[in-house]
């Protein structure tokens, strides 16, 4: 028996004829994505850049373009400790690394926490799981205004709860000045972050087999053994990922101190977002605005790669 190959040859041609002609279907598709993230991220960014070399002060802005050039004068002056600016960023940058490790570290805790917990089944597990994720279902500003009238001093519902119900200070105290501001940038980071380390862990455990807790409580581990042994290790891949969202949205996190503190913040809640803020458009300097703003990059890209290649290198020795 003959098989003749040439009528599926002919058959081929037409087909290739059809994909020479829409060609450019592929990239018309991928045009618009390629279009917005240069225009809403690239360009932004090299002009960012840009900025961060020039003296764009208030006496340019009309004619921004014209800005004196001054290399790196922006960056020495934002690093030098001696002056008042480089003694702010610095205080700033402590700051906001103490309040990342907090919110991060408490978050991710509360969040682990509770998807152990309500991994198992149990009466009511759903309407559980649905209350914790409130908070991050919530619209972001709804939820930090309502933080805002709850930390009131006269007619907030903290005080009225601290003070006049469970008698714990003999005055009201202040929680958006002074030194308990940190306190409450942290209180209201922490309850609207660790809905997103619950969502994302409890996840990662469904992935889990049942049959491998079952074996090990008849070996006779313990429930800590088990998640020591068991849980950390299989959530290794999903912890390194939310560790690093979480580190990278906290420690950029303006929104908080904004809605929450309004422009005047105090001294205890100058996150380095909100500094890079009043730098630029409360002093009218975007030239040295825009250097801490690359700095803050720099670091950012700086933390991220060191971190992981640690998790890199962890992984691959284990």
């Amino acid at each position: 028996m003959t098989i003749h190959a040439a009528p599926l040859e002919a058959s081929d041609k037409p087909r290739k004829r059809e994909r020479q002609k829409w060609w450019w279907f592929p990239y018309a598709i991928v045009a618009p994505a390629v279009l917005l993230e240069l225009f809403i991220h690239i360009i932004p960014l090299l002009t960012g850049i840009w900025m961060s070399f020039v003296k764009l002060t208030k006496f340019y802005i009309r004619r921004w373009t014209q800005a004196p050039f001054v290399g790196l004068e922006n960056f020495s002056l934002s690093i030098d400790v001696s002056t008042a600016v480089g003694k702010g960023l610095l205080n700033s940058f402590l700051l906001t690394c103490a309040y990342t490790a907090i919110v991060v570290t408490i978050s991710w805790s509360l969040g682990m926490a509770a998807a152990v917990v309500l991994q198992r089944p149990f009466r009511g597990r759903g309407l559980w799981r649905t209350i914790f994720l409130i908070p991050y279902a919530l619209p972001m500003y709804a939820g930090i205004i309502t933080w805002n009238f709850m930390l009131q001093r006269d007619t907030g519902a903290v005080n009225h709860f601290l003070v006049d119900q469970l008698h714990l200070f003999s005055d009201r105290p202040f929680w958006l000045i002074g030194n308990r501001a940190f306190l409450s940038l942290c209180i209201v980071a922490i309850w609207k972050m660790w809905p997103f380390a619950f969502l994302m862990l409890m996840a990662g455990l469904q992935s889990i087999p049942s049959d491998v807790y079952e074996a090990a409580s008849i070996d006779g581990a313990s429930p800590w053994r088990q998640f020591r042994r068991i849980t950390l290790p299989m959530l290794s891949s999903v912890n390194v990922v939310l560790v690093l969202v979480m580190f990278l949205w906290v420690f950029n996190d303006f929104n908080t101190p904004f809605v929450l503190f309004g422009q005047a913040q105090p001294p205890a809640g100058d996150l380095i977002s909100f500094h890079i803020y009043n730098a630029s458009f409360l002093s009218w300097d975007f030239g040295l605005g825009a250097a801490m703003s690359v700095m803050l990059l720099l670091f950012l890209l700086l933390v991220t790669a060191v971190y992981l290649v640690f998790t890199n290198k962890r992984r691959e020795n284990a």
